[in-house]
């Protein structure tokens, strides 16, 4: 057994130690909670969110991964950050097949940023969420990853527009059952205070934060044979 000291493992690594927070993060995901992991730096975030997305993917589920530090920096505008998210989920899930993407974009001019992006979720990614496995089966759902949460804080524009979007996909769950196929899981080094403390609009006293411990004993046990 070869160990390996900071950085992600992957998927199939013999020396990830499964934690209660595997277990609490699928089952809350797949119950229909918004989640948020926040600790600090390495204590595993990043091998739990790929760990538990190669899971879902094996049951018949989307997953997108999105890293917040790929998607700009200070210099970025609100408007080339959004198309940024909307460009990412559309290429990581293939939908060039179905849609035309810059027929559709077109077609949005004049909406605000935030707008585009709900417009996007609804006409596009969730009529079009489909399996590659067997044709045109469709998918269970799908789940959006987002990692490095904590970058949006160095943008030059506030991202509660963001937030409040994510809170308002679960509220449409009630009236528009396309939403429950949706699911959002937040990773990064920050406090739900830091990023929105509009608390009618931040989704996190709505969503479940998991606790992301130290390994345990019994939990590290495996770890000995090496």
């Amino acid at each position: 057994m070869r160990y390996q000291v900071g950085g992600s493992l992957h998927t199939d690594d013999r020396n990830y130690v499964v934690r209660q927070a595997d277990e609490k993060l699928y089952t809350s995901l797949k119950g229909g909670d918004f989640c948020y992991v926040f600790n600090s730096r390495q204590m595993g975030k990043s091998s739990l969110l790929q760990r538990i997305s190669r899971r879902l993917k094996s049951e018949g589920y989307k997953c997108v991964y999105l890293d917040v530090t790929q998607l700009g920096s200070k210099d970025t505008t609100s408007a080339q950050w959004y198309k940024g998210i909307i460009v990412s989920i559309f290429y990581g899930l293939n939908l060039v097949e179905h849609v035309n993407f810059k027929q559709w974009w077109d077609m949005q001019a004049g909406l605000s940023p935030v707008q585009k992006l709900h417009q996007f979720v609804e006409e596009v990614l969730l009529p079009n969420l489909n399996s590659d496995c067997e044709g045109d089966v469709q998918a269970k759902g799908i789940f959006i990853f987002i990692d490095e949460i904590d970058s949006l804080l160095s943008l030059n524009f506030p991202a509660n527009d963001f937030f409040a979007w994510i809170r308002h996909c679960y509220n449409q769950q009630i009236h528009e059952p396309n939403f429950q196929r949706l699911g959002f899981a937040l990773f990064g080094v920050a406090s739900p205070s830091d990023l929105i403390a509009d608390k009618s609009r931040t989704p996190f006293n709505i969503g479940r934060a998991i606790d992301l411990t130290g390994f345990q004993l019994e939990e590290a046990e495996p770890l000995a044979q090496g």
